[in-house]
């Protein structure tokens, strides 16, 4: 994230699919994700692979077939998921297979920063999930469901009231590098600034991370020519 001019600018999105068929489908996903797979009704249902230190690997969107699950996942995080899957997938009936896909939960950036939800590029910073919002977690955890990989850090920050230093953000402004200089303003520059962008009429509107002491400063007072919302 060194160089703002990176981000993905005016895209549509690309998704891939991991299908996880055999008797023993759903006792291993509900061993992997974030979300109570024995809940899932047909419309399905967004979830987190996490890594056993509780770092967000990627969001999946799950949803239940006859024999198994459809795991969409953003494209360039499909090998990522996988290899995540199989190495937990021991003396367990259950087959995965990867292939690409038309849909996914958002077809343009556009709709994935109208919709404040982090996609690979926000992913890619290896942040714990309470760093995406509030709302992120509600969306795509169950903390009643019992034990999956990487839950004790998550459940631990949870209890703890989900204090993070890095919090994601909307922004706008006139420019990608006036965004970011912004967002990297206040705090350790390493994980603060843009990550996705684009652009909706005359100003840039961008995905990025803050610094949580960014927030009531007097240098995000005077960028009066960008707006910071923090993603509740």
């Amino acid at each position: 994230m060194d160089d703002a001019t990176d981000t993905v600018i005016d895209s549509t999105l690309q998704w891939s699919s991991i299908v996880a068929t055999g008797p023993d489908a759903e006792s291993f996903l509900q061993g992997q994700l974030s979300q109570d797979v024995a809940a899932i009704d047909a419309r399905g249902v967004s979830s987190l692979l996490l890594a056993p230190d509780g770092i967000v690997l990627t969001s999946i969107h799950v949803t239940p077939m006859l024999d198994g699950f459809v795991l969409v996942v953003p494209r360039s995080l499909g090998e990522v998921a996988l290899t995540r899957l199989r190495r937990f997938l021991l003396r367990t009936k259950c087959t995965l297979e990867l292939a690409d896909v038309a849909h996914g939960p958002y077809a343009t950036t556009e709709e994935q920063i109208a919709a404040g939800r982090p996609g690979a590029a926000e992913f890619a910073l290896g942040l714990t999930p309470q760093c995406f919002g509030a709302s992120f977690v509600a969306e795509t955890v169950s903390f009643t469901k019992g034990c999956f990989t990487g839950q004790e850090l998550v459940g631990r920050l949870d209890a703890r009231g989900s204090s993070v230093p890095w919090r994601m953000v909307r922004a706008a402004g006139p420019s990608v590098e006036r965004v970011d200089e912004v967002l990297r303003s206040k705090g350790p520059a390493a994980t603060s600034g843009v990550t996705t962008s684009t652009r909706d009429g005359a100003p840039v509107v961008a995905l990025g991370f803050a610094h949580r002491s960014l927030f009531g400063s007097e240098e995000l007072t005077r960028a009066d020519d960008v707006s910071v919302e923090e993603i509740a």
